[in-house]
């Protein structure tokens, strides 16, 4: 799981900000992995559908997802 940073575009100081992240679940790489997590961060971080051409993502900047694991056997001997 890749963790992948949602900005939003500041017109007035051209700047990018963070606003939150997405996760990309996919193992493989398919043909519209990078428009299909562009789609779910405009539907979840937009305000308005005008607001929306200003939220974007970088995959670029993306860090994976270390889960964590169990660092011993939990089973009773």
């Amino acid at each position: 799981m890749r963790e992948i940073t949602v900005y939003r575009w500041d017109e007035v100081r051209k700047t990018k900000d963070p606003i939150g992240v997405v996760f990309e679940r996919r193992k493989t790489e398919r043909r519209s992995n990078y428009i299909d997590l562009l789609r779910l961060a405009r539907r979840r971080f937009a305000v308005s559908a005008a607001g929306s051409v200003h939220v974007f993502i970088d995959p670029g900047h993306s860090r994976p997802r270390i889960l964590p694991e169990l660092a011993r056997d939990c089973s009773t001997a």
